[in-house]
């Protein structure tokens, strides 16, 4: 009887050891993968932000060219997410559509209400002359373009409205805003976050992230402030910190929203360790155009 019950604690003893030993090899094996995964995401994440800021950099038709690509991107992954939900979106009338809005907005005012108009009446003879067409998919067709060609042409309108390198600086600037503001987030929310801020749509998003995403676009509009170029005054500087920070904050649940309502973790694949162009672009959806729409509203543009 002893010595059976020596052979068993032998034998537990031989598979404790066995467990950690696996644990170990598999910790070690993890390691360079978190790290190799790190490695690969900054990398194409700084290859994606120096391609945008050259093409900032560059003029407005660069500018133009690369929201334009940008948008198409965007609007085939939200396509791809809709069919994945039953929808049939055209994708021809609404892809030439996202990718005409930021062009447009090269030209007069006039253009982005025309194309708007020629997206609308285009998809209603669409629907017309199709009989299987239901109205989900009208519907569809219809907001994939505004929802990415529309909203990101605020990107070519502010980099227009400011010739030469100042409108350059003021359109990297809030970007930048945005890019460091969903940096500060997770950094925040990582360390300190506790209390969730959607826990059904997002549940990594917490409101001391949000309040740190504001922190981290304040940095940036106070800079934009310091440089003394633009008409900035610190109320206009707080608004669009405080705005620019929150708007995209729920550009981002917005989209999170909308592939948990599909049941897909990315929209794409486009861009290795971040998921797709439209994942990359969230916040700058909503968040360009609000800092348009203040500084114009504000005779800063």
């Amino acid at each position: 009887m002893e010595s059976s019950r020596k052979n068993n604690s032998a034998v537990q003893g031989a598979s404790a050891q066995q467990a950690r030993d696996a644990s170990s090899s598999a910790d070690s094996k993890a390691a360079p993968s978190r790290l190799h995964s790190f490695i690969v995401r900054a990398g194409f994440g700084i290859a994606y932000a120096a391609i945008f800021i050259a093409c900032l950099l560059l003029g407005v038709v660069p500018t133009a060219a690369f929201v334009a690509v940008m948008s198409w991107f965007c609007c085939f992954e939200f396509y791809r997410m809709m069919r994945l939900d039953g929808k049939v979106p055209n994708e021809i009338l609404g892809l030439t559509a996202a990718v005409l809005f930021p062009l447009s907005a090269l030209g007069e005012s006039v253009l982005l209400t025309a194309t708007l108009f020629i997206l609308i009446l285009s998809v209603g003879m669409w629907y017309l002359y199709s009989p299987r067409t239901r109205i989900a998919d009208v519907a569809v067709t219809i907001f994939g373009p505004l929802y990415t060609g529309f909203m990101l042409s605020a990107i070519v309108l502010t980099r227009a409205s400011i010739p030469g390198l100042a409108g350059a600086l003021l359109s990297i600037g809030i970007c930048a805003s945005l890019w460091v503001s969903d940096s500060f987030a997770y950094m925040v929310g990582s360390r300190f976050g506790k209390h969730k801020m959607a826990p059904k749509i997002s549940p990594n998003k917490t409101w001391e992230g949000f309040a740190g995403s504001i922190g981290g676009s304040l940095i940036i509009w106070f800079i934009l402030y310091a440089t003394g170029i633009y008409k900035l005054n610190i109320p206009m500087t707080l608004l669009c910190g405080v705005a620019v920070a929150i708007l995209g904050v729920f550009g981002d649940l917005i989209e999170s929203r909308i592939k948990r309502g599909v049941g897909v973790k990315d929209s794409g694949n486009l861009i290795p360790g971040h998921g797709g162009m439209l994942d990359r672009s969230d916040s700058l959806i909503f968040g360009c155009i609000t800092a348009h729409l203040i500084l114009t509203i504000g005779g800063i543009l």
